[in-house]
């Protein structure tokens, strides 16, 4: 599993209810997305940083969809540039399931 950290500084800080309904707005482009296991919307507590947490199938999976046409889309709907950063992720705790996910 990959987990990728996309962040990127808005021109002037978003309160929590205007990033849940940019957000809102975004969410269902990621429904369904080939090798995406989930999606985490992120807000700095003073606003002026927003981005998503992705845990990813493969590092590939992730790569087809951070595009220069996705870019373009960010810059688009934020007026910024986004910053994506790669972790490798082999174990993960899930609590609602009561378990631990060893990605070997």
């Amino acid at each position: 599993m990959i987990t990728t950290l996309v962040q990127f500084r808005l021109p002037e800080p978003f309160t929590p209810e205007q990033a849940r309904a940019v957000f809102a707005s975004t969410a269902p482009r990621y429904l369904d997305m080939q090798g995406l296991v989930r999606k985490h919307y992120l807000l700095s507590e003073d606003g002026r940083t927003a981005g998503g947490v992705y845990l990813w199938q493969t590092r590939a999976d992730a790569e087809r969809i951070y595009t220069e046409e996705w870019r373009q889309f960010i810059r688009d709907k934020y007026a910024t540039e986004p910053e994506v950063s790669y972790f490798h992720t082999p174990v993960m705790v899930d609590n609602q399931a009561g378990r631990v996910i060893d990605d070997a």
